[in-house]
């Protein structure tokens, strides 16, 4: 059964991100590395993975830099371009969690005349997401 994604959440450690109109990620990939030899039947190439890599989280929401928002953190995250704990928490409904390590590598702002001011962040993950049960 489809879910809404209305109380779905993104933490910095225990503090959640407010404001936010979108969350985009985890994206998992894998390089692969060509095995194909002399021997190789059929004429097709071959292949292993090789490493694999958890991509970019992308946030976008009301720009609102108070404290109690969260979105401070995150520009001090990107100052200081360390890789800090991030969890995004989907509804109960649905019962899980990402937990991933990630480094701020983007943080804008937007101004537009008929709009609300909007910011943006994006993260590269660092090292194993893990998709988990809500405990």
């Amino acid at each position: 059964m489809a879910v809404k994604a209305i109380g779905t959440k993104l933490k910095k450690g225990s503090t959640v991100i407010a404001e936010l109109t979108s969350i985009s990620g985890v994206e998992l990939s894998a390089d692969t590395i060509e095995t194909t030899t002399l021997d190789t039947a059929d004429g097709y190439r071959t292949f292993a993975q090789g490493l694999k890599d958890g991509g970019e989280v992308s946030i976008s929401g009301y720009f609102n830099p108070g404290t109690a928002t969260g979105q401070q953190d995150l520009l001090t995250a990107f100052e200081n371009g360390t890789a800090d704990t991030y969890t995004i928490d989907f509804p109960p409904a649905i019962g899980y969690n990402w937990t991933f390590q990630g480094i701020v590598t983007k943080f804008a702002t937007n101004a537009e005349l008929e709009d609300l001011i909007s910011f943006e962040a994006t993260f590269k993950v660092t090292g194993k997401p893990t998709l988990a049960a809500d405990t």
